[in-house]
Order: structure tokens, then sequence, then C-alpha cells
């Protein structure tokens, strides 16, 4: 089997409470050397077989079309990814 890997982030004019509520909570666990976080969403995708050109072409459509919000966010990778790693 493969996978289709798909990461979608808010357009950085957008604001990210989660976030920001990540990028609060750090420094309080002791995490000093980070200065912002962004939250995204990540989707795996499981074909049958290796994942093939088509494959990745018909992901990228769909993150377009369905996985993300256009207005507020963008699709910043759409990759094969052995998941046996």
């Amino acid at each position: 089997m493969g996978h289709v890997v798909i990461d979608v982030m808010l357009k950085p004019e957008i604001l990210d409470p989660q976030g920001q509520a990540v990028n609060g909570a750090l420094p309080r666990l002791g995490f000093e050397q980070f200065t912002d976080v962004r939250q995204g969403k990540r989707f795996v995708l499981t074909v049958d077989g290796d994942v093939t050109d088509e494959h990745l072409a018909a992901a990228a459509e769909a993150a377009e079309k369905l996985l993300s919000n256009p207005v507020i966010e963008d699709v910043v990778s759409v990759r094969a990814e052995d998941r046996d790693q």
C-alpha cells in the first residue's frame, strides 16, 4: 500500500488561536527556544500499490476542492510517503 500525505496550513494573515495557545504553553513547560507556532492539518490517503503521478495529481485536486478552505488555508505539500519508517 502507498500513502499520499497532504499538509494544509492557515494562510499567514489568518489568526491562529490554537497555535497561539501552544506558543504560550511551551515556555511554561521549559521550551524557551521556539518563537512562534502555527497549527495545521495533515491528511494521509492510502492507495493500493505504489503511489503514482496520477495519485498525486488526484490528491492535489482533492486537497484544493475538499480538504482545504482556499479562503483561509494553503495546501503546502502533497507527497508520497513510506509509512513503514
